[in-house]
């Protein structure tokens, strides 16, 4: 199996596609002004106490307070809370954090009102973003990611990661890591760390270290609170650490600024891979060109098809996600109902696992498959679920079928399920159901295009349009698309953009940014 990344780097918007096979597996888009906070570190303060759920409410700085349970709390929040003290008392000179002292552990029994009180400040981490009405879920044990460990401070214990099976490499994964550890400080070896030399593993404690000093000298150089002293990487960067493996053949990035970024992670992480991260220069916007746009449109939705006329009907609710599998217009097997009952439901498993993945769907899931009379066709559907879940980096775990015919699974969930909308709004009538003639079309836009080179004076732009309409306007030798040029210069220049409606239009200058050319008579178009 071979992977690519494909970066598409908008003005207001950043979006992500990991392609295995050139399949969609994963997508995930937001607002350039936004950012991903899971794992951003805080020093915040207790705005509520709530005995009754031995728990807390912590302004982090949204718009929903934080929530932060007494169990996860951590059971080094007492060393926390004094070394906070400590750096606060004294903002000329920082506490180095080796010197801190150890405090006993946290009780696992005890209440919240006896830990904390309003107003006090703690330093938290982010583990689940806001979702719905909620606020964000808060942990009091502080971790720094990187690709190959994870840095724990004032943990005192080397773990390594149980998928790492050879008990000789665990031992001397262990040794190696136990030597470089810095005091008050504790490590997890992640899987991709097997087989790694000592300088690989030094060179990514230094650089996870560094990052927890720097934040705590954020924190003792302002008494602003809440404040963020830690923020996690760029989207970009953040999911290529924790996807990335040899078998990537590609990664695209349309945008310099992060293509720069991205080439420079993977130099520090995997040098001999930094070829593979090429920046994208074609006409053509970057996800058409890689059958990404024309995925996200047939892979999001209500409905998604599968082989042979087969579909799942998708629902999401507050409490849990409902999935239910239809057989279609798909046409009766020679061997039977039930051979295709079976046949339609392994479809179904395959689908619905890149599902998960694709739209990042978390809680609870309940799968109504076709019902089967066999026990070792019931079976059969369990292990080819199991299966196709072992590429799914969330924690998650399947149960059986049960006497009714419903598989119930469960997936982390630290964001809210992506929903892309695929549904086309008509931008032309604006919802009236009447418009001008389709044929006037090209002369609207070239009335456009007289205006852009003869009134605001830019004389090459692109003309982004729909891949019909495009046809239609660069069709024969004499096209329109030639005619504009030798009316208005050859900076005229028209691209196919299969996210765009028949009728809908987008002009771009020649750095690719964004112009507005609407007006009022666009709506009567």
């Amino acid at each position: 199996m071979t992977s690519e990344v494909i970066i598409d780097v908008k003005e207001k918007e950043i979006s992500i596609a990991l392609l295995e096979d050139k399949d969609l597996v994963e997508y995930q888009t937001e607002p350039r002004s936004a950012s991903f906070s899971v794992g951003n570190i805080y020093v915040a303060k207790v705005r509520k106490i709530m005995p009754g759920l031995n728990a807390c409410f912590v302004d982090v700085g949204f718009e929903k307070d934080a929530f932060l349970h007494y169990l996860d709390m951590g059971q080094h929040f007492n060393s926390y809370a004094k070394y906070i003290k400590q750096v606060n008392s004294d903002h000329q000179h920082l506490m180095p954090f080796e010197n801190a002292q150890k405090m006993p552990d946290l009780e696992k029994e005890g209440s919240v009102a006896q830990a904390l009180t309003v107003g006090q400040e703690v330093l938290v981490q982010i583990v689940k973003e806001p979702i719905s009405t909620k606020g964000p879920r808060l942990t009091g044990e502080l971790s720094f990611a990187g690709r190959y460990l994870v840095l724990m401070p004032f943990g005192s214990k080397v773990a390594v990661s149980s998928k790492i099976k050879s008990a000789e490499e665990r031992a001397r994964l262990k040794q190696l890591v136990q030597t470089l550890r810095p005091k008050n400080c504790g490590i997890i070896v992640r899987t991709v760390a097997e087989g790694l030399r000592v300088e690989d593993l030094e060179n990514e404690i230094k650089v996870l270290y560094k990052r927890w000093t720097d934040a705590i000298a954020k924190m003792q150089r302002t008494t602003k609170r809440p404040m963020l002293i830690y923020e996690e990487t760029s989207r970009s960067v953040a999911l290529l650490r924790d996807l990335f493996n040899p078998t990537y053949e590609n990664i695209y990035v349309n945008d310099e600024d992060v293509y720069n970024e991205v080439r420079e992670y993977v130099s520090l992480i995997a040098p001999n891979k930094v070829g593979i991260v090429k920046q994208y220069t074609g006409k053509v916007p970057i996800f058409d060109n890689f059958n990404v746009t024309r995925q996200v449109k047939s892979g999001f939705g209500k409905t998604v098809n599968y082989a042979h006329g087969a579909y799942l009907i998708i629902e999401h609710t507050e409490a849990m996600h409902v999935v239910d599998v239809n057989s279609g217009n798909r046409a009766r097997g020679v061997n039977g109902q039930e051979a295709n009952a079976l046949d339609v439901n392994l479809g179904a498993a395959d689908e619905l696992a890149r599902q998960l993945r694709l739209r990042d769907m978390g809680g609870i899931i309940i799968v109504d498959f076709i019902d089967m009379n066999l026990a070792d066709d019931r079976q059969l559907l369990y292990e080819r679920m199991c299966k196709n879940m072992q590429k799914d980096r969330a924690r998650h775990n399947i149960l059986p079928l049960s006497k009714f015919g419903l598989m119930q699974i469960t997936r982390q969930r630290v964001r809210p399920a992506m929903d892309v909308t695929v549904e086309e709004v008509c931008p032309t009538c604006q919802g009236t159901g009447t418009i001008k003639s389709s044929m006037l079309f090209t002369e609207m836009l070239e009335n456009k295009i007289a205006n852009l080179v003869n009134k605001v004076g830019v004389n090459k732009f692109t003309l982004h349009v729909h891949p019909y309409v495009e046809a239609y306007i660069t069709k024969g030798i004499w096209s329109i698309k030639r005619k504009w040029q030798m009316k208005y210069g050859l900076g005229v220049s028209v691209i196919p953009s299969q996210k765009l409606a028949m009728l809908q239009y987008e002009f771009y200058d020649s750095e690719g940014q964004f112009i507005d050319m609407k007006d009022e008579t666009d709506s009567n178009m």
